[in-house]
């Protein structure tokens, strides 16, 4: 790959501008050995909490005919054992090291965070807030700005790194809860995260999934994507980190050119493990094909007429 994938995220150096989506790629060093890691934009690690959760009852994943339905339940090994057992292995991949921090109140937010700051090799957060917020009646940040710009605000003061604020999908107006994260102080947004979605058994009148609902992610989702993506970079002036079914360079062409400076791919994972890493060449070849001296030259250029 070239000079011409390289960019930069909240003045974070990046060799080209393809991620692995949280959720998709659990700490990172999992993959050490099934690709090169060093060759990826960055790696956006699993959710990380203030204590470890064990997730959902199974099953947990079910292929849709554009994509998967997932119901995690945001399973990890809690912050502590992240520092102490799988930061010092990934500061040695040689690729920015991003860090999602969830909870189900500011305090939770608070708490990650704190242990994080002291620990190093992290370049920047991403702040899950499609979570419940279990002080306010189980309210989802995602889709109250107020709540949103509440949690967010009360990280911006306790955070020395970049933060990343990555919305849901599931609201109404999605330049709404983008402005709610800029004005609250997010360096950069990321979106969109998953659906909710539902499959059924006709047969045995049951969910597919052991926890009834779970988030749709994968090409089908991709077009609405890209509009919500397109519709917060005009929202904001901070940097968009685009996701939601990029499975090729072409897919990653067409959400720089809705706006985004980034992308994160997230189910081709599961298929390809070396996903973000071809997605790249794929879009190097794009450049050079299209002559584009640098990607940051396509960011926002759609014409919509």
């Amino acid at each position: 790959m070239s000079s011409r994938l390289a960019t930069t995220l909240c003045g974070i150096s990046l060799r080209n501008p393809v991620l692995a989506a949280s959720g998709t790629y659990a700490y990172g060093v999992e993959f050490k050995k099934l690709t090169d890691l060093s060759a990826l934009g960055g790696i956006v690690v699993k959710g990380l909490s203030r204590e470890p959760m064990d997730g959902n009852s199974p099953p947990r994943l079910w292929e849709t005919e554009g994509g998967m339905l997932n119901s995690i339940g945001l399973q990890n090994i809690g912050v502590k054992a992240f520092v102490a057992e799988k930061l010092p292995a990934l500061r040695e991949c040689g690729t920015a090291i991003f860090a999602n921090v969830f909870g189900y109140a500011v305090e939770d937010y608070l708490e990650v965070i704190r242990v994080l700051e002291d620990a190093e090799g992290v370049a920047a957060y991403e702040l899950n807030v499609s979570c419940p917020n279990t002080k306010h009646g189980g309210i989802f940040f995602s889709s109250d700005p107020a709540l949103l710009a509440e949690v967010v605000g009360a990280v911006r003061v306790k955070s020395r790194r970049p933060l990343i604020v990555k919305l849901s999908p599931n609201v109404a107006r999605i330049d709404v809860v983008a402005r709610a994260a800029e004005e609250a102080g997010a360096d950069a947004i990321s979106l969109v995260n998953t659906f909710v979605a539902l499959a059924i058994d006709a047969r045995t009148r049951k969910a597919r999934l052991g926890a009834g609902f779970g988030g749709l992610s994968g090409p089908a989702i991709k077009p609405v994507a890209l509009r919500m993506v397109y519709e917060a970079a005009k929202a904001v002036k901070i940097p968009v980190v685009g996701l939601g079914g990029i499975a090729s360079g072409m897919d990653a062409a067409e959400f720089l050119i809705a706006g985004a400076s980034a992308v994160e791919v997230g189910t081709a994972n599961f298929w390809d493990p070396g996903a973000p890493v071809r997605i790249a060449g794929e879009l190097d070849r794009f450049l050079e094909d299209e002559k584009i001296a640098s990607v940051v030259e396509l960011v926002g250029t759609l014409d919509v007429g």
